[in-house]
């Protein structure tokens, strides 16, 4: 139901982390490369078909320039959430969070902080259970141990 691109394996270590929260929220996901830049024709493709494969949401990671997001969304209709990821090549990240940030009118790219893949795939499964109810309490669930680990690390450190 999920997509997570990147633009390049060396994004992996990043957008790993939106494959874990999927994972853990039991979300079905595919993970694969899709470069705006070195594969355009595989990223129309792939851009393209998304919907009638199942998939609903897509998460995209890319550095440096970052184009990978706003371009799959100018492609299709669902959903697409910027991951940026501060490459080896970027301006302290500076780059890439511009690139996905500033869309144009009509393109919109749900944008995270830099290298937030994590929120990435929390948002994308929050999208998803707006029409699925077990999704909806498995995230309710993380949401309430969140809260958990804030009050137990407060009465451990402060007791209170």
């Amino acid at each position: 139901m999920v997509a997570i691109i990147m633009g390049s394996d060396s994004d992996l270590p990043v957008m790993q982390k939106a494959a874990d929260i999927l994972t853990e929220l039991k979300v079905p996901f595919e993970m694969t490369i899709v470069s705006a830049h070195r594969t355009p024709d595989r990223m129309f493709q792939f851009a393209r078909t998304a919907y009638d494969r199942g998939l609903r949401v897509i998460i995209a990671g890319a550095g440096g320039a970052a184009h990978l997001p706003g371009m799959v969304a100018a492609i299709t209709p669902l959903p697409v959430i910027g991951v940026p990821v501060k490459s080896s090549n970027s301006i302290d990240g500076w780059d890439s969070i511009l690139s996905i940030l500033q869309m144009p009118e009509g393109v919109p790219v749900a944008t995270v902080a830099l290298n937030a893949a994590r929120n990435a795939g929390i948002l994308a499964a929050q999208m998803l259970a707006t029409h699925d109810a077990d999704l909806f309490q498995r995230i309710a669930d993380f949401k309430k141990g969140l809260e958990s680990k804030v009050l137990d690390k407060a009465e451990q450190l402060f007791g209170k």
